[in-house]
């Protein structure tokens, strides 16, 4: 009879923490191996946690809502012949347990003495300190600067700033409640906190107020992601969009013509999504900056060529799964990649590892009868394509007997870029190329 530790699993490399939104098993509960112990979520994607052995649910050492660092340990589970005899153990573990097992402790703030120093916390080290991507987000959008944060106390482990100590920083701030700071040196004196414009309520921080008839509707948690996603890559990135006219003529014709048979061969329908994705990669192979990322003043040339696709959920919301190495899979990989993905988002069974990775963006907002759009960046991407509505349009065409007016299947395109690393001359090259890889399809292709 033992004792194993169920750990936040490794959710992409990019994931530094998660939170926990359902436990389905409580202390005393039987589990199976595989079975799901929780749910958890992270700016990702939700995902279920299954049980890594068979036995009965011997202590949780987090709560519901609680953002836990990846690698911590959150359950504990009695595998072995005797499992069975510890259910009746009392199933909430005492606060000093709790504490004491737990990686990332739940310490109140408190307010800071005139005498009070600070000097074993880690981050008051030379050492650098490390902060995730999440508590960089919400500094960046709470207007705290780099030093501010070097001077909030960390809970997490080595002394990390959790999700959880900014947002209990930021709320302090705006109620004006005194801040624990990290100092080498004694902290000011508390007449001089006193003193501290904070006493004084902003006019930001009153409530507001709305007249009318209106009805007020709290975001639920993917739209508060999505909408602090946008607005950071806004912040992030200098935005510049161009636009191409394309005649996909051929490729309509060419689809209509195959969709029928190559669902009947591969059990799968084809859209025009896959077609896309294939004409992208072909044009970034030539340019293959548009597959990259700025870290500082180095650009990173992404060699793995990782296709995001937006996919409209059934909530409203939006999510991109990734297709992973697009540029090796034949037209019937990706379609068959395009459909998978594309069920999965609509039915909540995306993995975690599914959304992340993605080096270039396509988003079809042709699908909602739109006829061109200015998407945003994908961060830490530096390009993304829309793709518009396909519409009949009467257009002159070129022959060799002369200029003719012909009814053509018409299809704008654009591109929004970083303008840091990619000037109006390569984007509108690229778009262009795209543009022209999608007119002189081969409508005699065979499948």
């Amino acid at each position: 009879m033992s004792l194993v530790d169920l750990v936040m699993p490794k959710l992409g490399e990019s994931i530094m923490e998660a939170t926990i939104l359902k436990w389905h098993k409580k202390p005393g509960d039987t589990i199976k191996q595989d079975e799901t112990v929780l749910d958890i979520a992270t700016d990702k994607v939700d995902s279920e946690v299954p049980s890594t052995a068979e036995g009965v649910i011997e202590e949780i050492l987090f709560k519901e809502n609680d953002v836990v660092p990846i690698g911590t340990v959150i359950a504990k589970i009695r595998v072995g012949a005797n499992a069975a005899v510890s259910g009746s153990q009392p199933p909430a573990p005492q606060k000093e347990e709790y504490e004491e097992a737990s990686v990332v402790e739940e310490i109140p703030y408190q307010p800071v003495s005139h005498t009070s120093t600070v000097s074993s916390s880690p981050a008051s080290s030379n050492k650098m300190r490390f902060y995730s991507p999440l508590v960089l987000n919400i500094a960046q959008e709470e207007g705290i600067s780099m030093a501010e944060l070097e001077n909030i106390p960390g809970t997490g482990q080595d002394g990390r700033v959790s999700k959880k100590d900014i947002l209990a920083y930021v709320s302090n701030k705006a109620t004006g409640k005194p801040q624990p700071t990290i100092q080498p040196t004694q902290v000011a004196p508390v007449a001089a906190q006193q003193a501290a414009p904070a006493e004084q309520p902003s006019a930001n921080n009153l409530p507001a107020v709305f007249t009318g008839n209106v009805e007020v509707i709290e975001m639920d948690r993917m739209r508060k992601l999505i909408a602090k996603h946008m607005v950071d890559s806004k912040h992030t990135s200098p935005h510049v969009t161009s636009f191409a006219e394309c005649d996909v003529t051929n490729l309509v014709l060419w689809r209509e013509k195959v969709k029928k048979d190559f669902e009947k061969r591969e059990g799968e329908k084809i859209t025009y999504t896959p077609l896309f994705i294939e004409a992208i990669v072909k044009c970034i192979k030539k340019y293959p900056w548009l597959s990259s990322s700025v870290d500082g003043d180095k650009i990173i040339v992404k060699k793995d060529l990782n296709i995001g696709m937006a996919t409209a959920l059934p909530t409203g919301n939006l999510i991109v799964p990734v297709i992973k190495n697009a540029d090796q899979l034949n037209l019937t990989g990706l379609t068959k990649q395009v459909n998978n993905l594309a069920n999965a988002a609509r039915t909540g069974k995306l993995k975690p590892d599914d959304t992340v990775g993605g080096t270039f963006t396509l988003t079809n907002v042709g699908t909602f009868g739109s006829i061109m759009g200015t998407p945003i960046i994908n961060q830490p991407q530096v390009a993304i394509m829309a793709v518009g509505a396909i519409k009949k349009r009467p257009m002159v065409i070129e022959t060799p007997q002369g200029d003719s007016i012909a009814i053509r299947h018409m299809m704008y395109i654009s591109l929004s870029y970083d303008h840091r690393i990619i000037d109006g001359a390569l984007g509108s090259t690229f778009l262009n190329a795209v543009s022209k890889e999608l007119e002189n399809f081969d409508v005699s292709r065979s499948i």
